[in-house]
């Protein structure tokens, strides 16, 4: 096991900064422009979006194109800052406490298929196709 660099610290910590800013505005115009739903449509987005990407980056770092450092940086940094299923979990409990358990339902539902498939959609937008 080797050990963790400054420059590794470095990159997950300038990413990390990047992707929390970036969680920390979608949801900020979510709230904006649906200030009225009950529904938790900031984090659901935020996931789906996370997943997408990160379909992406996998495909690429997959194929060898993406250098560890880069890997670093978007995967573990801007990624682990921007996607929240902690929040998605407390989201979950708070419908389900207060009585929507079909919101809750729905939400959970939303949340594992539509990431799972905005992955599979992200990386076979990167797979070549024969």
């Amino acid at each position: 096991m080797r050990m963790v660099t400054p420059a590794e610290i470095t990159l997950v910590a300038l990413g990390g900064a990047c992707g929390a800013t970036l969680r920390f505005l979608v949801g900020r115009v979510s709230d904006i422009f649906l200030a009225s739903a009950r529904f938790p449509f900031a984090t659901l987005s935020i996931n789906i979006i996370g997943c997408f990407v990160i379909g992406i980056v996998a495909e690429i770092s997959a194929r060898g194109d993406l250098s560890s450092g880069a890997r670093l940086l978007i995967v573990t940094g801007i990624l682990g800052g921007f996607t929240t299923f902690s929040a998605f979990g407390l989201e979950t409990i708070t419908l389900l406490r207060s009585g929507h358990v079909g919101l809750a339902l729905s939400y959970i539902a939303t949340s594992v298929i539509g990431g799972c498939a905005a992955t599979y959609l992200g990386i076979n937008l990167i797979t070549p196709r024969s």
